[in-house]
């Protein structure tokens, strides 16, 4: 790891630490957690082999008057079938991280825009940022997102929209990009549906269980580095989570465990013409934990 590198991860969790405390403060509700999840069928483009990854990540989440945050750091530990671009004896590392800020219309006009099952309308504003050291591609991720989204009246939370994504990569490894911008490759501005549900399951029936995930449907971005044509990606992640911690006098959703899900078809937009069928799609069960404080 560079110097630089290093600065940033001890700088980073000071940031963040007093942006969430900031955020807190501020909200009129908050909820913040840290994870670890692991998994045994990962896969990358262009990669043959199933991938076991370590997953940790801190999660905050918020509410005020007029919308919702919310804000993701994910920090990924491959192992040697993924290897770093320093050392074909050590896996890949990587952070992606996601923030959302939701503007409920309804609060901001003074009153409530209901529609049946629909209980607010919102905008959506957001990023996705990542870094990765592999030994291939080195992605260094900047995406934009925008767009409305629906608001459901469920037990729990469901919300559902259409958001417009402006991507762009820099990647620093063996994969060239065939053109750049300041150093950048834009693909085209395309389109995503966006849904994203935390559902208790009845009390009656299943106590302390939830269902929580989200699922993004992405158009085809034109044509990526080497001017292969992208194809549309499916992102389907689901988990069936379980409050054990109330089983042991701890305030409800305090630790939580259980199982996680992820199915990704063309991932990146790589599709199976372009890789040859090697690691564009993935069907990965995991195992997970979580802390909320």
């Amino acid at each position: 790891m560079t110097t630089r590198a290093k600065r940033a991860a001890r700088t980073a969790p000071i940031l963040l630490a007093a942006w969430l405390a900031n955020a807190a403060h501020a909200a009129d509700w908050s909820d913040t957690a840290i994870s670890w999840r692991y998994g045994q069928r990962f896969r990358e483009p262009f990669n043959p082999s199933d991938i076991h990854k370590n997953i940790l990540a801190l999660t905050h989440s918020s509410g005020y008057k007029y919308g919702s945050n919310y804000f993701n750091v994910d920090l990924l530990l491959s192992d040697k079938n993924d290897p770093a671009s320093l050392t074909q004896h050590e896996g890949a590392q990587e952070a992606y991280v996601v923030y959302r800020h939701t503007l409920d219309i309804g609060a901001l006009a003074g009153k409530a825009l209901r529609y049946g099952a629909v209980k607010g309308v919102g905008a959506v504003l957001g990023f996705d940022w990542n870094t990765k050291n592999d030994v291939g591609y080195n992605s260094r991720k900047r995406m934009l997102v925008a767009g409305p989204t629906l608001m459901w009246d469920v037990p729990g939370f469901l919300s559902t929209g259409i958001l417009l994504m402006h991507e762009s990569n820099a990647p620093s490894g063996a994969f060239p990009p065939i053109s750049q911008v300041n150093g950048r490759y834009t693909y085209d501005t395309h389109a995503m549906f966006a849904a994203s549900w935390g559902i208790p399951l009845p009390a009656e029936w299943a106590p302390g269980w939830a269902f929580e995930g989200y699922l993004e449907y992405i158009g085809a971005k034109g044509r990526d580095e080497v001017g292969n044509p992208t194809g549309a990606e499916t992102n389907l992640d689901a988990e069936l989570m379980y409050d054990i911690g109330s089983r042991f006098g701890q305030p409800k959703n305090r630790f939580r465990v259980g199982l996680e899900y992820q199915f990704w078809n063309n991932k990146f937009g790589n599709t199976s013409a372009t890789t040859g069928n090697r690691g564009q799609r993935a069907s990965t069960p995991m195992i997970r934990a979580e802390y909320h404080f």
